[in-house]
């Protein structure tokens, strides 16, 4: 099989706008015994909405407006508004729908990826396209390697399993020709950036 006809396929599966649900739904998958399932439901129905529903809603509002042209692919003056509305629905999220007293750890991911989103929304007002991809995929990893910390769980399949991906999404946007080595290591930096120093507040 040849390795550059999947690569591709990474792009969609680590999608930015599927990395919340993919982080919410592996915090529940090891704390379920720890909450109602009500409140597994809900959480996961909010996070739904606001990181998932609502984003690609209003990316077809975008795409049917010729605001973007692409799901996978976004010019800087494309990903402006995206951007934006990404990050007023984080914020949404952690200060109406996650709790820092229930889903302390969920909380820190929703704001470090908040704060990744302000970051990213600078550098792009600053004319500077920074890996999407990149930055979701290295939070997501982040956040896998803090909760294997954090309930002294030994997820090392797990987390090498991330950081295999993480290379594998990067050659995907090298191979799809959609980002330079530099926006991709920005990416990484601001992706695991505020899930890193975010730490010392629940590890």
């Amino acid at each position: 099989m040849d390795l550059k006809k999947i690569l591709p396929v990474f792009s969609y599966i680590f999608h930015p706008i599927f990395v919340s649900l993919y982080g919410t739904l592996f915090f529940f998958l090891i704390t379920n015994s720890f909450f109602y399932n009500s409140q597994i439901i809900v959480t996961l129905i909010q996070v739904t909405i606001l990181t998932l529903l609502l984003p690609l809603s209003m990316y077809f509002l975008f795409r049917s407006l010729g605001v973007v042209s692409s799901f996978t692919e976004a010019s800087i003056s494309e990903r402006k508004m995206p951007i934006a509305v990404q990050a007023v629905l984080l914020f949404v999220l952690i200060k109406f729908s996650v709790s820092r007293d229930t889903v302390a750890e969920l909380y820190f991911f929703f704001l470090g990826g908040f704060l990744s989103s302000v970051i990213v929304l600078a550098s792009v007002i600053l004319k500077f396209k920074a890996s999407l991809h990149m930055i979701g995929i290295s939070a997501l990893t982040c956040f896998i390697f803090g909760l294997s910390m954090y309930y002294q769980m030994p997820f090392v399949n797990l987390v090498a399993f991330s950081i295999v991906c993480v290379g594998l999404v990067a050659s995907s946007r090298l191979y799809m020709k959609a980002h330079t080595y530099p926006e991709l290591i920005a990416g990484i930096i601001i992706g695991a950036g505020p899930q890193l120093f975010l730490y010392q507040y629940w590890l």
